[in-house]
């Protein structure tokens, strides 16, 4: 094996090692987000376990396979091994593309990092019991999501991998990789090789979030790549040697292979800012830069009604957006399936106006098959604003703004409804946390009896109780007697 205790490793790498290894998080903010977070996530999950498309992908890969000590998928009575386990748990979160974004340079969600989290600490959990040992916390947890959100968020804050074809989810690979390493108390060197593992992996082409060719592997790729950095971090644990230019080496690095030679940016030193500002997906599962137009429409829907019209009097629409918008969910033409639906912000438009909701069914072919949906679509024009764009950007504003002017049959023009910053973002988190806890409930209706729903609430909305529980502790609440 290749000494590489002694080479000199990529700094990128070498920083964000130090970080998940060093880091004392100590942000009050950032954990009371954070549990936030974990039940909205858990909850996007338990939601997803309603679509026979997610729940044939769960369980062993071979039927009646037995782990001791497995990790268990929330909603489901599976006991897996935490490679597996993680591909659930991060399949079923990211199935509605309902759970937590972040919005730069690059996109993402970074709560596709709790499958590799949950599934690690909880086999841990159990191993450590069969042990007499304590074993991780949810305190533990909540840790790692705050150290794999600020590591896939700092990467994407200059970053465009979509642009070079990339899937976003390197980063939920490169993320988990490190704080799974982390929970698994490598030493530093095994964790530097497990990063660079990630790194010199192949890629996720973009190409299955992207028109015409979006399909549902989109929202099982976070699920891929969280369950990959598990695989990676057990890998390192049993001393599998790493790679220390994994990003720099020539012609054969990263950079030179996927970037076109250019050396990643950074904005700033890891901490704990991105959970601390991370959007949450409260009211509709929708690609979070349509998240202000669906706002927009709902609007729209009721002055429309108010008025006693509806959305088969209009004769135009104008969607005022930013350009991130544009590139990613701008859509003409036919739509073949929900994944294909859920990533264009016409269809989302749309759905809202005629009917005033949008919901995870309303993707479905049932609803799309009607006419009127298509019909209103080819209505709507998306012009770029600059200004949107440039506060999109802005790391004080971090705006999502969009904007929907609509011109009736008869030349009447509604006002024009102009939505900054979702209801998600944390310029509205006073207005938005007792709507995630609601959701939280109504997903946790979906499939436990009114008592297991009141164990669940009891242990996650008392936040000294939820840091000090062991991990086997907690995921055990979730656990369902059937297969979903």
């Amino acid at each position: 094996m290749a000494d590489t205790a002694s080479a000199q490793w990529d700094q990128v790498m070498v920083d964000i090692v130090d970080y998940a290894l060093q880091y004392p998080v100590d942000s009050t903010l950032a954990f009371e987000t954070a549990r936030h977070c974990l039940l909205d996530t858990l909850g996007c999950g338990l939601a997803a376990l309603d679509f026979p498309a997610c729940t044939k992908l769960l369980g062993p890969v071979i039927p009646g396979t037995l782990v001791p000590d497995g990790a268990r998928v929330p909603g489901t009575p599976y006991e897996l091994d935490p490679i597996k386990a993680a591909f659930d748990i991060g399949a079923a979160i990211r199935w509605l593309d309902f759970n937590d974004t972040w919005l730069a340079a690059e996109w993402g969600h970074p709560s596709d990092n709790l499958g590799g989290i949950l599934a690690t600490a909880d086999w841990l959990s159990r191993r450590a019991a069969r042990m007499g040992e304590a074993g991780p916390t949810m305190r533990d947890v909540l840790c790692g999501m705050i150290k794999a959100h600020e590591i896939q968020g700092c990467l994407a804050l200059e970053n465009a991998f979509n642009r070079v074809g990339l899937d976003h989810v390197v980063l939920v690979k490169v993320a988990s990789t490190a704080v799974v390493s982390k929970l698994l108390d490598l030493e530093r060197q095994a964790m530097l090789n497990a990063v660079s593992l990630a790194w010199v992996d192949g890629q996720s082409l973009r190409t299955y979030r992207q028109a015409p060719d979006a399909g549902s592997r989109k929202s099982w790729a976070a699920g891929d790549a969280t369950s990959r950095a598990v695989q990676f971090a057990l890998m390192a644990a049993k001393g599998e040697m790493g790679y220390p230019r994994a990003l720099t080496a020539p012609t054969w690095g990263f950079y030179d292979v996927h970037f076109g030679g250019r050396p990643f940016r950074f904005q700033r030193p890891y901490g704990s800012y991105v959970m601390e500002n991370v959007l949450f997906k409260i009211s509709w599962p929708a690609e979070f830069h349509a998240q202000t137009a669906v706002e927009c429409a709902m609007q729209i829907h009721d002055q429309l009604k108010a008025l006693g019209r509806s959305a088969g009097d209009i004769a135009h629409i104008t969607l005022r957006t930013h350009e991130a918008c544009l590139r990613i969910i701008d859509k003409k033409g036919p739509l073949n399936n929900p994944a294909d639906r859920d990533h264009c912000v016409q269809y989302m438009i749309a759905v809202p106006l005629l009917f005033g909701r949008l919901t995870a069914e309303d993707y479905e072919d049932d609803v799309a098959a009607d006419p009127r949906i298509d019909a209103l679509r080819a209505r709507i024009a998306c012009v770029e604003d600059p200004a949107f764009t440039a506060d999109y950007l802005d790391p004080e504003k971090r705006s999502i703004a969009n904007a929907l002017s609509v011109e009736l049959n008869d030349g009447t023009r509604l006002p024009e409804v102009v939505c900054e910053y979702p209801l998600g973002h944390r310029r509205r988190r006073a207005e938005g946390i007792p709507l995630l806890e609601k959701k939280f409930r109504a997903n946790l209706a979906r499939r436990f009896s009114p008592a297991q729903q009141e164990r669940i609430l009891a242990a996650s909305l008392d936040a000294d109780r939820l840091h000090s529980m062991p991990v086997r502790d907690y995921v055990d609440l979730y656990i369902q007697s059937a297969a979903p």
